[in-house]
């Protein structure tokens, strides 16, 4: 279980999170949405602990990210796997290299064994026979597709994805959609989404909170979430809205 009290971050005079109040359930699919500069990613960072508050408390597990001891966070941290918006691969490094990455940094020096957990995360995500390509010859919806099995590859309990169809075509943002929701209940997994993309939410998401001026604004289903009359909340909505998305 993910709890969050009382959360404050600034950056200088600008205070980005204002006392976030959160609680994620083991096994849940939660959304979070909202403005640029709302405080999404900086909220994310914080989760996974790239980053320390100014006061208040992310708790995993029941340590605490920023005060924990050394030996209990990284306990938890190997139980945490991140996709990040632009996939992050290491373009000097094959994709066998670029999965097994966390791996090796815990110690695992096997070859046979890296190579075993490299096809089968690779498999995972639809990828077959590419172990010894480099990043720089894959497509886009392939990179995020390496990005997600190196972030499988430690068999994570948290999967935090931040804005994973970014950058993506339609096609392949429909696809990346269709993997997340199918690996969440293959793997039953706590997923974590930030996400700009309405459609996303509305395939994947069970529980969406929107943040807004640095709190949690709103915090219910999707199908709460489109049926709202709050103003915030429909001006953000309204480019979605169409006959085949969040319709009113």
């Amino acid at each position: 279980m993910i709890e969050i009290r009382a959360l404050r971050k600034s950056f200088g005079s600008v205070e980005v999170l204002r006392g976030i109040d959160l609680r994620i359930e083991d096994g849940e699919t939660v959304a979070i949405i909202g403005q640029s500069g709302c405080g999404k990613s900086v909220l994310l960072k914080h989760i996974i602990g790239l980053m320390k508050p100014d006061s208040g408390e992310v708790i995993i597990d029941g340590v605490n990210m920023s005060s924990g001891s050394w030996h209990d966070i990284e306990k938890i941290r190997r139980n945490l796997g991140f996709l990040f918006q632009g996939s992050a691969l290491f373009d000097s490094m094959t994709v066998k290299e670029n999965v097994t990455l966390g791996l090796r940094e815990h110690g695992l020096r096997d070859n046979l064994e890296l190579t075993r957990i490299t096809k089968e995360k690779l498999a995972l995500v639809g990828l077959n026979g590419i172990e010894q390509q480099m990043p720089p010859n894959l497509s886009g919806g392939m990179k995020k597709r390496v990005a997600l099995a190196r972030a499988l590859a430690t068999e994570p309990k948290y999967m935090f994805y931040d804005e994973p169809t970014t950058g993506l075509d339609p096609v392949t943002s429909d696809q990346i959609d269709a993997l997340i929701e199918n690996l969440t209940a293959r793997l039953n997994v706590t997923s974590v989404i930030v996400t700009h993309d309405m459609f996303t939410v509305e395939r994947i998401a069970k529980r969406v909170v929107s943040l807004h001026s640095g709190s949690v604004y709103f915090d219910g289903t999707p199908s709460e979430l489109k049926s709202s009359h709050d103003k915030t909340v429909t001006q953000f909505l309204e480019r979605y809205r169409s006959p085949l998305s969040f319709t009113p």
